[in-house]
């Protein structure tokens, strides 16, 4: 392969998926995670029983494992099959794979309407685009509510949608991408603490709490480097980890605290009010600080990119 330094690989692949994102958006039909979706509703219904506790929770590990190892197993083939046949293929397919996975440009489009809904003075409008992307309680909330609420979302999502597929692509390839991302779906889809999931998702949610905590203290700390606060470290810490899931608390304070606002407090899920702490530190957040949201995580692309190039050339050297 003409592109011999693997760290050259990683910023090739990275570049090439950021801009098919970039240009052509996720695809409406056909995207592969929607048959995903579907194949595993379909399966918890079957297994999904009511049985004693440790028999609901080995049909919820053996139902993960029936619909997320094959398609892992496939990819892992397919891209050990084109890179024997060409380099080119390999590149491409990683690419392909790495673009699917990260949605980017999809998350950044169900959140902007939210701040543009608010900045007409459209709250009804704003209540109903937030509702597509969260799963908390939206008919009753404030302004205030909804802009902390889009924040958050897009604060934790761009650690497991885009950061987690960059990361895992470069740790282990593009197998590597599909197992985080299906894992991913799986603990948004099984991963309740409800009657009906707590047993049979607790597996699902656990593999969600491995496979995204480097990729999410990376993310934070990325975060707290750009803002050049100490704040932003110590909301990392001193909040995130307390939080009810250190990765997302992680990624939310830290991003939070470097963006100068403060996010968290009491929200209600499925109409029970669920009292949770104050994340990052500063003013309550107005409609600008949702595009900054946006801009801070392209700043994180941009820095793992060049981080990459440069352990790149050293290893060159």
């Amino acid at each position: 392969m003409p592109l011999q330094n693997p760290y050259y690989v990683i910023v090739a692949v990275w570049l090439l998926a950021y801009l098919l994102d970039h240009f052509l958006a996720e695809p409406k039909k056909w995207h592969p995670l929607v048959g995903f979706g579907n194949a595993a509703s379909a399966l918890e219904k079957r297994c999904n029983r009511q049985q004693t506790r440790f028999f609901e929770r080995l049909r919820g590990a053996l139902a993960w494992c029936l619909v997320v190892l094959p398609p892992v197993l496939l990819v892992l083939a397919m891209s050990a099959l084109l890179e024997r046949l060409h380099w080119l293929f390999g590149f491409c397919f990683d690419a392909l794979i790495l673009y699917l996975a990260m949605g980017w440009r999809s998350l950044s489009e169900h959140i902007q309407p939210i701040a543009s809904a608010l900045a007409k003075g459209d709250l009804v409008l704003a209540r109903q685009c937030l509702s597509w992307i969260v799963s908390r309680d939206t008919d009753n909330l404030s302004d205030a509510e909804v802009l902390s609420s889009a924040m958050e979302s897009g604060l934790e999502n761009s650690s497991d949608a885009f950061f987690a597929s960059l990361f895992w692509y470069a740790v282990a390839g593009p197998a590597a991408v599909v197992l985080h991302r299906l894992a991913n779906t799986l603990d948004a889809m099984w991963g309740y603490r409800s009657s009906r999931y707590s047993h049979f998702g607790s597996f699902a949610a656990r593999c969600d709490d491995v496979l995204n905590f480097f990729p999410a203290q990376l993310t934070a700390l990325s975060f707290s480097l750009l803002s050049c606060s100490p704040a932003a470290f110590r909301c990392w810490w001193g909040q995130g980890w307390r939080w009810k899931s250190i990765n997302a608390g992680s990624v939310m304070a830290s991003g939070a605290a470097a963006l100068g606002v403060t996010l968290g407090g009491s929200a209600r899920y499925h109409g029970q009010l669920q009292s949770r702490p104050q994340l990052g530190q500063g003013e309550a957040p107005s409609a600008v600080d949702v595009n900054r949201t946006l801009n801070l995580a392209n700043k994180v692309f941009f820095l793992w990119l060049t981080a990459v190039l440069i352990l790149g050339v050293l290893v060159a050297l």
